[in-house]
């Protein structure tokens, strides 16, 4: 007899941005707390065939899967709520299944039918969420549904909820998240644009069993009554999510109020006994009050008109934050745009004030001298300093401009007539770039590594051979490695083959910790396994921490 499995497709209403992927991932948390193997599936509506191509600033992080399939943030969410590591096949985009269909028309897949929407691009949609259950082999499926109800874009992914829905309406279950606003000249919570939400949901024949409401402040019986009358629903299914401090408490705040009791119920499933333990301990270190870990990031996806965005690295931000309670700090980040580093009156010096420093990755010329201005402030001044991805390439251009005495070395991506060309392009890549092919085009994915002994890397990993994720077209030229290396730069993680230099840093007795590191490694960051490069920067920033605090 075939195992039972049961579907959760969570879908927005109102507005984007109001936590569809934190609820998808906390009702993931949630269900595998109580015994059951979920995976997450994140359908995403744009056309974009993945989110290699899109500008971090306007869309947010791309994260990299261990495959190296490039996706949205929400990826990132789920690994780290779950624990472990997705399958490309938990990602989705309208350009991924269009382009299926299509190539499977052109080569006579279909057998001469005409091929359209419905049912083709339905039965892909479907035929995607059902081969990652296999993959994954799970129990629990959850499928967050991009965008929001009423956009055209995603009524496909609907339709295959409501066909999935209609064929075994014990397996699958609708959870609607919406919002209720909160006008500061009215002083009243409005369900209005919720329960609008909920009946444009139901004109596509699809009814919620569950709903969410994100608000401010906590929603009162009244309105849980309101919105439990309009959306057709039992008041114990409409549950109340206020804004908190701490997203990781959510998993725990949704079972205080008994969604997995009423998920199983939908689903027709036995509860077991819910094994929050760890996860508890986690929230609640993170809850405790405790001294401050002052880290500077300076980067340059941060400006969008007169705000500042953090979205563009939302695992750094995270992994931060797992290694700095592990050492029992909580973290205290200020964003730095490079550009405030870079003329006459640049302002490197304020960095004297900080624990540590990080450059996290980036791409392109923007704020380049200011992010090397700032590098080498760190490392004349013994301030920890962790360098990602291009916070590497670039640290080890600063070192051969500065101390290996290389005037004018560079990076060929911003300079490609530089004299020292210290980070160059890899040749396979040059081939991709002249033929205009930039999607999918990088070192993408999980690469092994090994590390040298007596190094701060060894330190931190404690083992001779790592596996870390990348996403970059530039490495550390060969040509130069013997020459830096003369200078007193170490590179202490480098591919199994010794060409390409995965990790450098300083020595211990030259510097606290000034470490870079080729890869990603916030990636691979998790709530219950602080990623080891991270949790070393902030033990030697906690320690310069408590330096400055005695002076």
């Amino acid at each position: 007899m075939k195992k039972k499995h049961s579907y959760v497709f969570v879908i927005g209403g109102v507005m984007s941005g109001i936590g569809k992927g934190i609820v998808s991932a906390s009702l993931g948390n949630i269900m595998q707390a109580r015994g059951f193997r979920a995976n997450l599936v994140k359908a995403d509506p744009y056309l974009n065939v993945d989110a290699g191509t899109m500008n971090p600033t306007e869309h947010g992080e791309v994260f990299v899967m261990e495959s190296g399939l490039e996706t949205d943030q929400d990826m990132g969410t789920y690994e780290r709520f779950l624990n472990l590591s997705g399958q490309s096949i938990d990602y989705m985009t309208s350009g991924m299944v269009y382009s299926s269909v299509i190539a499977r028309e052109r080569s006579l897949g279909y057998g001469g039918k005409c091929v359209e929407a419905i049912p083709h691009i339905v039965d892909e949609i479907t035929e995607r969420i059902t081969q990652a259950e296999r993959e994954n082999r799970s129990d629990i499926t959850l499928v967050e549904i991009g965008g929001t109800i009423g956009d055209y874009q995603n009524i496909m992914f609907i339709e295959a909820a409501r066909v999935l829905k209609l064929t075994r309406p014990e397996d699958v279950a609708i959870v609607l998240v919406g919002y209720l606003p909160m006008p500061q000249h009215m002083g009243e919570m409005k369900t209005r644009p919720t329960r609008i939400a909920a009946q444009a949901l139901n004109s596509h024949g699809v009814n919620a069993d569950l709903l969410i409401a994100r608000s401010a402040v906590a929603m009162d019986d009244k309105r849980r009554a309101k919105l439990a009358l309009a959306c057709n629903l039992a008041p114990a299914r409409v549950v109340s999510l206020p804004d908190v401090k701490n997203v990781y408490g959510i998993p725990l705040e949704l079972h205080r109020q008994g969604v997995d009791g009423e998920l199983t119920k939908i689903l027709h499933l036995k509860l077991g006994t819910p094994k929050f333990g760890p996860w508890e301990t986690f929230v609640k270190k993170g809850n405790a009050k405790k001294p401050e870990l002052s880290i500077a990031v300076v980067g340059k996806y941060f400006d969008s008109g007169d705000f500042t965005l953090a979205d563009a690295y939302v695992s750094v931000i995270e992994a931060i934050r797992y290694s700095a309670y592990s050492v029992n700090r909580t973290p205290k980040l200020t964003w730095i745009s490079a550009r405030e580093f870079e003329g006459k009156k640049n302002k490197v010096a304020m960095l004297a004030k900080f624990d540590g420093v990080i450059v996290p990755g980036g791409f392109g010329s923007s704020g380049i001298e200011g992010k090397l201005n700032a590098i080498r402030y760190a490392r004349t001044h013994n301030i920890p300093y962790l360098g990602l991805c291009y916070g590497m390439q670039l640290m080890v251009v600063e070192f051969a401009r500065n101390v290996a005495k290389l005037k004018d070395a560079h990076t060929t991506e911003v300079s490609p007539k530089t004299k020292h060309p210290v980070i160059d392009i890899l040749p396979e890549q040059k081939v991709l770039l002249k033929d205009n092919r930039y999607g999918a085009s990088m070192r993408l994915g999980a690469y092994p590594a090994h590390i040298k002994k007596g190094t701060h890397a060894a330190d931190a990993y404690k083992s001779s051979t790592i596996i870390e994720r990348h996403r970059h077209r530039y490495e550390v030229n060969p040509e130069y490695v013997q020459q830096l290396t003369d200078a007193g730069i170490v590179f202490s993680g480098t591919s199994p083959d010794g060409i390409l230099m995965e990790i450098a840093e300083l020595p211990k007795k030259v510097h606290p910790f000034f470490v870079g590191a080729q890869f990603h490694p916030e990636f691979l960051a998790r709530p219950l396994a602080p990623h080891p490069l991270f949790t070393a920067f902030a033990k030697a920033a906690s320690k310069r921490g408590q330096k400055n605090k005695k002076r």
